[in-house]
């Protein structure tokens, strides 16, 4: 039987290097190491051994499967390089040819903008919350104390998947899913997308915003105002003169819409500030109690302030950019600059 074994390894042996592919080699290892292969029906024979032989011949015939395995590994490697070795040459290659190049991706201006306010308001002391963008009306209305039918949800336009469920209009439902879920003393800030019913220069369909709001014992309006000045100063690198307009939301009040210095003009009046020498840049307010009371907080005991702006805006005037439709054009002339 060991004489078996070894006619068959040199036959296994000079079969392999006639083989002149990887499918002949396949074929030539499945012959002589398959389930159905040489060795293995020999094998079979040594129920015929006696107890002394068999231990004996079973390990020479495992030494030959190894022998073979490595046989066939070595041969699959030298097809390899001959064939890689033919290719070679058969090409044109022109090895004094410049490489080439892959270009690095690097971070669009949105993400770069929206990293640059999470990393302000963090220093601040405000952690950052999620939320989904397929939102229940309750939370990007009701709870925010904008009854259905109510006028005010005309100003936030947006898409309904159902009745009840909305593409929802700011990151404001994060505001209600945090305070449902945590008590007081909360200092959040929600950046996300959001969706709305526009598209124009400075308007589109879908776009980015971050809400922030804290709630705690005796917080007042100065809070609020200096904790957007120092954002305003800390991202804009300059002192910017800002000031604080009355306006209305329906979950604050009161209510005041936040402009700074035009950055084009300084303040002299300009096309881009309407000749005004200020740019607004977002909304802010005292949270309203209506809003305390539906997610449960004690409105007698507690205050707090909330504001919201879009991470597009905030864009436009950090980088000069005119028409906020360039950021989702994928123009990659214009968005190599950043």
């Amino acid at each position: 039987m060991k004489d078996k074994l070894l006619t068959i390894q040199n036959a296994a042996v000079e079969e392999a290097k006639k083989t002149q592919s990887e499918v002949e080699l396949q074929q030539l290892k499945a012959k002589y190491l398959g389930r159905k292969c040489e060795v293995t029906t020999l094998m079979k024979g040594m129920a015929h051994l006696s107890v002394e032989e068999r231990p004996v011949i079973g390990a020479y015939a495992n030494m030959v499967k190894d022998e073979l395995e490595m046989l066939f590994a070595n041969r699959l490697e030298s097809i390899r390089f001959e064939s890689q070795k033919q290719r070679l040459m058969s090409e044109q290659l022109d090895v004094t040819l410049p490489g080439r190049r892959l270009r690095e991706g690097h971070k669009h201006p949105i993400t770069l903008v929206m990293e640059e306010l999470v990393e302000i308001f963090s220093s601040l002391g405000f952690g950052v919350a999620e939320g989904p963008e397929i939102e229940k009306d309750f939370y990007n209305f009701e709870a925010l104390n904008i009854p259905k039918d109510h006028p005010a949800r005309d100003m936030q336009d947006t898409f309904y998947v159902s009745d009840e469920i909305v593409l929802r209009t700011h990151t404001s439902p994060v505001q209600i899913r945090t305070m449902l879920n945590q008590s007081p003393p909360v200092r959040v800030i929600a950046p996300g997308t959001v969706y709305r019913r526009d598209s124009d220069l400075t308007h589109s369909p879908m776009f980015h915003q971050i809400e922030g709001f804290l709630v705690d014992c005796r917080v007042t309006f100065g809070d609020l105002k200096g904790i957007l000045t120092t954002f305003i100063t800390e991202f804009f690198g300059e002192n910017l003169g800002v000031r604080f307009r009355p306006s209305f939301f329906p979950f604050t009040e009161p209510s005041a819409e936040v402009d700074i210095q035009c950055v084009i003009c300084g303040g002299k009046g300009c096309r881009v500030c309407g000749q005004s020498g200020w740019l607004e840049i977002l909304g802010s307010g005292m949270i309203d109690p209506e809003v305390f009371r539906s997610v449960g907080y004690d409105a007698d005991r507690y205050s707090g302030f909330a504001f919201g702006m879009g991470i597009e805006r905030i864009a436009m005037l950090k980088y000069g950019v005119n028409d906020l439709r360039l950021f989702f054009e994928n123009d990659l002339r214009f968005l190599r600059q950043f």
